[in-house]
Parts: structure tokens; C-alpha cells; sequence
């Protein structure tokens, strides 16, 4: 999927932290009141890590109709039940559990079941939602996002599967299910959130042209790229 007439990657520098936080938080809820004004529902996938907590932190406070909003996480790792590593985890602690989404609209990767019978399962799911509204994601050091890392299938070519298992990680737990590059692309906006310096060296991959995992998410679109400006100073390659 290539995007079509528009900038496929928009660069959004921003100063600090702070003003990261700030200007997601902006675009998270201008998309939410365009999508629930539109169509009277907002489907929103999560990024795991810790660069979006303080985002969900804030969105706790935000006034807005709860109950048109629709949940769902780009990738997990499969431990237990209510591990504090997970993703759905985290989301829950700083956000879900402290305003009133319905609980049968935030559809949480049952990972509890395994990696394999968990993307069964999620597929089922998706199955329901034809194009998100938003996706969140974030970029790691090795140019991973979601858990789709260099190395490693990420579901980019046409008939992918929405839904990948995965059993090798570089880096633990091994075992995680993960949205495919294709599924992640299904989104009428994508918003990849990049901040600390151990990030400048994907960044400066990516903006290169490396073919790095980050590199597939291509929705029609395009992507915006909110970073904190050091990250685009060059590096020597």
C-alpha cells in the first residue's frame, strides 16, 4: 500500500517532552471529536512503552463522549494475566480504568491463551473494524514498532494476515502478538510518537530511507512523525 498525493512522512519537530505530550494530545482529540461528529464512533489503537503514559494520564480529564470510543492495542506481550509489563496494563493504570469506555469496546489481546491462539483470536475481532481512526505507535532503538522488529515478518505485503504471532523477539518476553505492517496501515491517520536520544539513531535510518520495521506502516494518508527536534540532527552512517 502506497500512499497516494500526499507527503508520506510528515516530520513534526517539536522542542521538549512536554510540547510532544501537548500536541498528541491535541491531535488524539481533534481526530476523536471529527470521528464521533462523522460516524458517532472514534476506533483508536494504543501504542505500548513509556513514551504515551503521560498522554493517557492526561486524557483523563478530557471531556468527551466515553461511550463512542472503541479501544485496541497495536501489539503485546504475551505474559500473564494483569502483568504490570503489559501494555493493556499500563493503558489501564494511567487511563481505561478511570473513565467510562464501555469494557466490551477495549479489546484487549487475550494473551493469556499463547501467541498463536491469541492472533486467532484478535483477528476475530478486527474483523469488525473495517479502518481505525487513529493509530499510535511508537519507535524503538532498532527501528521496531509495534512488535514487528528488523528481522522478523511484518505482515507488509498484500495478503499479509491483520494479526502476526511472534515467537523470537530480540528481546524478552520472546513470545508477543502484534497488528501486521498492512493492518497497522488500515488507519485513516498514523501517529508515531519519538522521544530520547536513544531513538536518534532510527530516526536518522529512517529519514535516510533504510528499510526499517517503522518504514512499512504506509497508510493512504501518510504518517506524522512527532519527535523532539535534537533527533533530527544528521549522523555520520
Amino acid at each position: 500500500m502506497e500512499p497516494s498525493n500526499i507527503e508520506s512522512c510528515r516530520w513534526r519537530a517539536v522542542a521538549n517532552r512536554h510540547e510532544l505530550n501537548r500536541l498528541a494530545l491535541s491531535l488524539i482529540l481533534n481526530s476523536a471529536t471529527e470521528s464521533i461528529k462523522k460516524r458517532g464512533e472514534f476506533h483508536f489503537v494504543l501504542s505500548g512503552g513509556n513514551t504515551p503514559r503521560m498522554i493517557y494520564q492526561q486524557l483523563r480529564s478530557v471531556h468527551t463522549n466515553w461511550s463512542a470510543w472503541h479501544i485496541y492495542f497495536s501489539d503485546e506481550r504475551c505474559l500473564s494475566s494483569r502483568n504490570k509489563d503489559l501494555n493493556s496494563e499500563m493503558a489501564r493504570e494511567a487511563w481505561l480504568d478511570h473513565i467510562a469506555i464501555p469494557k466490551n469496546q477495549q479489546h484487549i489481546i487475550p494473551v493469556e491463551l499463547g501467541a498463536k491462539l491469541a492472533a486467532n483470536e484478535y483477528l476475530k475481532t478486527l474483523r469488525f473494524v473495517k479502518e481505525f481512526d487513529l493509530t499510535l505507535l511508537g519507535l524503538g532503538e532498532d527501528g521496531h514498532t509495534a512488535s514487528l522488529f528488523p528481522g522478523l515478518e511484518w505482515g507488509s505485503l498484500p495478503g499479509s494476515p491483520d494479526v502476526l504471532s511472534v515467537f523470537s523477539a530480540p528481546k524478552e518476553p520472546k513470545h508477543r502478538v502484534s497488528m501486521s505492517a498492512i493492518r497497522l496501515s488500515h488507519s485513516k491517520q498514523v501517529i508515531f510518537l519519538v522521544s530520547g536520544e536513544s531513538k536518534h539513531w532510527a530516526v536518522a535510518k529512517w529519514r535516510k530511507g533504510i528499510n526499517i520495521p517503522a518504514k512499512a506502516i504506509m497508510p493512504e494518508a501518510g504518517v506524522d512523525v512527532l519527535l523532539e527536534s535534537s533527533l533530527l540532527a544528521p549522523l555520520s552512517f
